[in-house]
């Protein structure tokens, strides 16, 4: 849902088919499953869960800076697996999952509500990068400069097409109606922001705010969470299918997961140097604003006083709350628990206490 100058943007997700095949879980020497991510006396995995697949929801930029570290320095292989694929979107995720084409989308809460609410597809949240929705209304301080939600009225708002959901959600959680301003279809690319065809541009924090200020604009940020939408998003979501047959191999990934975005955390700029150098190398990704994003998104949407007690990736009761609240905006009903399997993530944690101080 975000771009980087001149990069092709994501496409909306297609309805429910089928759920994910089950993963081959191979038995240890001893004839026992080891618990995930453990290790034989020997240092090596003591379970294998052979390949893992992953869609991610953009392009590889230093948005999956975790993913990136988690490959480069063997945490998924320590994990147990053979290869873990990492696909680049765009893409929420939705059909893939239900289609059975990879094990784990990096996805948000409004897609997979959408999906489990309107189209019954078997799908859970059972863990979120982003403690924070990264959405928001880009504006240039010369031009719509829309600072809070009823500036948007009467101006001309451009939004993606896999966007629109949520940003009906940002006007009904703000009692505003379509009406009252102009929707304008557009890719992913802020040109028609910069160059006057648009008032507001429904953009990420962590990408186009910072690509547009560092082209020399003056910008202004509406930021959906901090006006009614206050969801989770790149969230890890899976089929009920691999939650049930699949376990295991699931909580393996979560624990390659977490050291990874343990090490972004740490070293936002290591992490965007993975994706400018090696693994979005062929993206023509600008340096500087991978570093921006990089550390943007670990001080302000990666971290929590939720996280600080908990660990990475946990959702507090009340986040789901307001989450659950953020969809109903949108037209979506769902109930928490329709949505959200944290056990998983709380299992990993009881096996892994160590893994909940990732600060360094």
């Amino acid at each position: 849902m975000r771009f980087t100058f001149g990069k092709a943007g994501r496409r909306a997700a297609v309805t429910a088919a089928a759920a994910v095949a089950a993963l081959a879980l191979a038995a240890c020497s001893s004839g026992e499953a080891a618990p995930a991510g453990s290790e034989s006396a020997e240092g090596e995995a003591a379970a294998s869960f052979g390949d893992f697949s992953v869609q991610l929801s953009w392009i590889k930029n230093e948005e999956f800076a975790g993913e990136f570290f988690a490959d480069s320095k063997g945490y998924y292989t320590e994990a147990g697996f053979d290869s873990v694929t990492l696909t680049p979107g765009p893409s929420t995720g939705v059909a893939e999952l239900v289609s059975g084409t990879v094990d784990v989308a990096l996805s948000d809460a409004v897609s997979i509500g959408s999906a489990v609410a309107n189209e019954d597809a078997p799908l859970k949240i059972i863990g979120a990068t982003y403690q924070k929705n990264p959405f928001t209304i880009l504006s240039l301080a010369d031009g719509g400069n829309i600072v809070t939600p009823e500036d948007m009225i009467g101006k001309k708002i451009g939004v993606q097409d896999s966007n629109t959901s949520l940003f009906m959600a940002l006007l009904a959680a703000n009692g505003i109606t379509e009406d009252q301003l102009e929707i304008v279809p557009v890719q992913y690319d802020p040109a028609p922001l910069t160059n006057g065809e648009v008032d507001g541009f429904v953009a990420y924090l962590t990408n186009e705010s910072i690509t547009v200020a560092a082209a020399g604009y003056e910008i202004v940020d509406l930021p959906f969470a901090d006006n009614g939408l206050p969801f989770v998003a790149e969230t890890f979501s899976v089929t009920d299918e691999a939650i049930a047959n699949n376990r295991e191999a699931l909580k393996a990934f979560l624990v390659a997961e977490i050291k990874g975005w343990t090490d972004a955390v740490n070293d936002p700029e290591e992490g965007a140097r993975l994706a400018y150098e090696e693994y979005g190398v062929d993206l023509d990704l600008i340096p500087e604003n991978s570093i921006a994003g990089a550390i943007k998104q670990a001080e302000d949407l990666l971290v929590s006083e939720e996280t600080e007690a908990n660990g990475l990736f946990t959702i507090s009761e009340s986040l789901q709350t307001e989450t659950v609240a953020s969809l109903a905006g949108a037209g979506i009903t769902i109930e928490a628990a329709d949505l959200f399997d944290l056990s998983l993530l709380a299992e990993v944690y009881e096996e892994y206490p160590e893994l909940i101080a990732y600060a360094g």
